[in-house]
């Protein structure tokens, strides 16, 4: 379980470039790196590319043709990519734009600058690509690879931070999807499941600090999919035991949809304030982002209390425990055949 005080060590390295916070500490790590060797053997390298995605979604007769669409991005790694399934639909990105063009009925036009085997480092460049296209709502899932590559929480959070500043000021809305359970992963053995697993929720609890810090929702990837993973992981995952499946990347696609739709104000009313009885409420932010690596589905949002934006424990957040909903895959009403030279050139603005 992560502690409030983990959260804060990490944040407040992130904040002020605290450069010995790793993930090993004194831990040994002969074993751990035997252990790594054998899960990347049995995993394997990833092979292939992932579908191509770039296009307006909305079923035909169900969004209004006149509306100009909203512009999405996609940025990360490979699991923004949806890498693993061959159907541009199956794809985390496709499910969302179709899900928000169904919640707003109007058409979505997204482009994805996300890429396999990408860090926090790589946003940046990702953001690059994305600002012509002045998004209106960009959604990040990004953290794996830092974990397996061990870059330390604060310097991955400093950048997904950076990231999330450029897009806030360029007027997007920004939803981050945090760092997934890899304890999930079938070939990682023990004990570097063990670490896996809380190394990757440490993460996820300093994404969502420094997201929401930065001016973007966290929605909670931690074990989304953890109970169906561990018992139907021939479903869930993918061919190389390591990616989700298609139903893997629905369940996450289904996570992050309420989030998208209410930062956009296409959200039910009854699901934007908190419900107290499901645990929901108005948190500082060390404590949500506690709770949030520890539950999935759980969007941590920057909130004010009587008016004030912090209180003697920090930020005052807003924790929602969003109720899954079906995401339809709708095919896109204009698919692009190759990549968008030009990210956001075919798609008009408001």
């Amino acid at each position: 379980m992560i502690r409030t005080a983990q959260v804060r060590r990490i944040a407040t390295a992130t904040a002020y470039g605290g450069g010995g916070l790793t993930f090993l500490g004194a831990v040994t790590v002969s074993v751990l790196f035997l252990e790594a060797r054998l899960a990347r053997r049995t995993i394997g390298d990833a092979d292939g590319e992932p579908p191509v995605v770039d296009g307006v979604y909305g079923l035909p007769g169900a969004v209004d043709p006149a509306a100009a669409p909203i512009r999405m991005a996609m940025l990360g790694d490979s699991s923004a990519c949806g890498f693993g399934v061959e159907d541009p639909l199956e794809t985390p990105g496709a499910l969302i734009a179709s899900g928000l063009a169904a919640v707003s009925d109007r058409p979505v036009g997204l482009v994805s600058t996300a890429r396999v085997g990408a860090r926090s480092a790589d946003l940046n460049d990702q953001v690059e690509q994305v600002l012509p296209m002045a998004p209106q709502v960009v959604v990040i899932f990004v953290g794996a690879n830092d974990v397996t590559h061990r870059v330390s929480p604060a310097l991955a959070v400093r950048q997904l931070s950076a990231a999330v500043r450029r897009l806030r000021e360029a007027g997007a809305e920004v939803v981050v999807g945090t760092c997934p359970d890899l304890g999930t992963v079938e070939p990682i053995a023990q004990p570097l499941r063990w670490l896996a697993r809380r190394w990757s929720r440490q993460m996820a609890a300093a994404q969502t600090v420094g997201a929401v810090e930065a001016g973007a929702r966290s929605v909670s990837l931690t074990d989304l999919m953890g109970a169906e993973f561990a018992s139907n992981p021939r479903e869930m995952f993918g061919p190389d035991r390591f990616h989700p499946s298609a139903r893997g990347y629905a369940q996450a696609a289904a996570a992050v949809l309420p989030s998208v739709s209410a930062a956009l104000g296409f959200w039910p009313d009854s699901e934007i304030q908190p419900d107290t009885r499901r645990g929901e409420g108005v948190l500082p932010i060390y404590l949500a982002a506690a709770e949030a690596a520890e539950e999935p589905g759980t969007e941590v949002a920057a909130t004010q209390v009587a008016g004030r934006e912090r209180g003697p424990r920090g930020r005052w957040t807003t924790l929602m425990r969003r109720r899954r909903r079906t995401v339809p895959a709708d095919p896109p009403v204009e698919p692009a055949s190759e990549p968008a030279a030009q990210p956001g050139s075919h798609h008009p603005g408001d």
